[in-house]
């Protein structure tokens, strides 16, 4: 978060250092989480598992070919359960034809040509049967016109892919015979095809993104349930996987990207001059008066009223401004200047009361450490008190507090404005729904700031009651702040964002124990799926060309040839070549 928050990593560690604690002293059934892991994180050692793992699925349910199976899902998305989903739907033939895979059920792509020569529809050369390659939707032309083609698509950014030359084909070429035919003619341009097919798992996947963390971790992080969640990188970094912003719950991804831009932007220092200042009537420049007298003179040399910033002569006395008169009443310009005037200081008071609580949080972080002291004070006692993970546990629970607290304003700040729910409620429904959060608020921010008080007490220096009853009330408060951040979350998603017609905010889910870190993918081939040679049999070519190894580099570049957000830095993926017909744990001893 900015103004503090965004170094919670530094000092947080994700709520994992010492929660057991905490556990055997509440009752708290969601203290006890009730399933695994949903999000992992994605390594370059495990991004070719995390693609075969797909690949496998829809090529046993299908019994396609592999480079069928990623035509297939680079189309979806590498969604397989819509894949699954059309195919219940539309059946198996339209499920391909949308896709442009072409299967040829008798192989017919695959035997040899029988005339000696073929001609080219293309440059109309007669070659021999082994110049020429035949796809798998029929249409044969020349490897030179082949290569030239996909040369061409490639160096556009659509080797992901690429479709026949043939005129109104829209058949998606076969990627070994891609790689075969260019690999002869620059081997570099094949290892980028193959990478931007190793990485379209993560830039067309919408439950895998890239980590965005600055310098670039090198992962990636694949959610199993819901896109609308908050997870934490192996490196630490913790980001709403929606937007790719910090975490931000319970604002939405659209009113945080709002706040941020109000926060940075000049649109307040706008506000300001709208309010204090008046515009030059003529060289419009803003002019703010420093006296009592209604009569001001702008540097250009021009007077003109302040009162109603007309252009005025230089004579005046008690009683008028020579040549002027403006003590009729101008509804519209009064009501724009106190338009502003209560715009500006509306968002004053959420910003403030957003930058005390960061700025707290910013204090509070740096609690570890005196904690630790504190800790390390009351061991050397000879003392029958030993067990102290309740400070800890208190100060993560403070953490997560104060941080969805700070949250809570820039979401007060939009939901109950003008700038995104003007039509949605009706002035006595957005009275009665900001009193009901605000109470909800105000008892959350009493609570916090009471633990914050106890957590700050030098108990080092109490005895032992003393202790006993700071470790009560912290244990107490630990409970209540929980309690009363799932209330404001459930009051946020039903109450508020639930019962909107247009607009469609979704945000977060609370987590009791902190923000979910992801964990390590696990690299693992079954020798069933070995068995069957799905994983590692080259796909079978044709037209005399052959597969060759699919190298895999690193960087990437979308279909247009831009940037995009989910790009992995360069580097990321190493220098090394490796094949993606290999089992990752082959890969990996090469």
């Amino acid at each position: 978060m900015e103004d503090g928050v965004g170094s919670e990593e530094d000092y947080y560690d994700s709520d994992r250092e010492s929660l057991d604690g905490l556990e055997n002293e509440e009752s708290d059934p969601q203290w006890v989480p009730a399933k695994g892991p949903s999000c992992k994180v994605i390594t370059k050692e495990s991004l070719l598992a995390a693609q075969r793992e797909d690949l496998r699925r829809v090529m046993d349910l299908l019994s396609l070919r592999e480079h069928h199976a990623r035509t297939l899902l680079i189309h979806y998305r590498w969604d397989v359960e819509k894949v699954f989903a059309v195919l219940v739907e539309k059946g198996k033939a339209r499920l391909f034809a949308e896709a442009g895979v072409s299967v040829v059920e008798n192989h017919d792509a695959d035997s040899p040509v029988l005339s000696s020569t073929e001609t080219c529809d293309i440059c109309m050369e007669d070659l021999p049967s082994s110049e020429v390659t035949k796809m798998d939707c029929g249409h044969c032309f020349c490897n030179s016109c082949w290569t030239e083609h996909f040369i061409v698509k490639i160096n556009e950014g659509q080797s992901k892919r690429i479709r026949c030359m043939a005129y109104k084909c829209f058949a998606i070429c076969d990627e070994g015979i891609i790689r075969t035919l260019v690999s002869k003619r620059h081997p570099d341009l094949a290892e980028k095809f193959d990478r931007f097919l190793l990485e379209s798992y993560i830039e067309d996947n919408k439950m895998v993104k890239w980590c965005p963390s600055t310098p670039h971790c090198g992962s990636a992080i694949r959610v199993e349930n819901d896109e609308f969640c908050e997870v934490e990188c192996s490196c630490g970094f913790q980001f709403c996987f929606s937007c790719l912003s910090e975490a931000h719950s319970p604002c939405s991804c659209l009113m945080w990207e709002l706040w941020i831009k109000k926060c940075r932007d000049e649109s307040e220092t706008v506000n300001w001059i709208t309010v204090h200042t008046k515009p030059c009537p003529k060289c419009h420049k803003p002019v703010e008066k420093n006296g009592g007298c209604n009569l001001v003179s702008c540097i250009c040399g021009q007077a003109f009223c302040w009162l109603c910033g007309g252009a005025t002569g230089r004579d005046h006395t008690w009683s008028h401004i020579t040549g002027h008169s403006c003590g009729r009443y101008k509804e519209d310009r009064e009501k724009k200047a106190e338009r502003a005037k209560r715009d500006l200081y509306r968002y004053m008071h959420y910003h403030n009361r957003y930058k005390a609580h960061t700025d707290s949080f910013e204090q509070e972080s740096r609690l570890r450490e005196t904690i630790r002291e504190k800790v390390s004070n009351l061991e050397e006692r000879d003392s029958r008190l030993r067990d102290f993970s309740w400070v800890t546990n208190g100060l993560y629970r403070l953490f997560r507090s104060r941080r969805a607290l700070s949250y809570s304003y820039p979401f007060a700040f939009y939901m109950f404005g003008d700038d995104l729910f003007k039509d949605e409620m009706t002035n006595e429904e957005r009275e009665l729904k900001q009193h009901l959060f605000e109470d909800q608020q105000q008892q959350l921010e009493a609570n916090v700031e009471k633990l914050s008080k106890f957590i700050e007490e030098p108990f080092d220096q109490y005895d032992e009651d003393k202790i006993m009853e700071i470790r009560m009330q912290v244990i107490n408060l630990c409970v209540i702040t929980d309690t009363l951040c799932k209330k404001m979350y459930e009051c946020i998603e039903n109450d508020l964002l639930g019962s909107l017609q247009f607009g469609i905010h979704n945000i977060a889910p609370y987590q009791s124990k902190g923000i979910e870190r992801a964990t390590e993918l696990t690299v693992f081939w079954s020798a069933t799926a070995n068995d069957t040679g799905k994983f590692h049999k080259p796909d079978e070519q044709t037209g005399g060309t052959t597969e060759s190894d699919r190298p895999s580099g690193s960087g990437s570049s979308d279909d247009n040839g831009c940037s995009s957000r989910k790009r992995a830095r360069e580097g990321s993926f190493g220098g090394s070549l490796f094949d993606l017909n290999l089992p990752a744990d082959v890969i990996d001893r090469n």
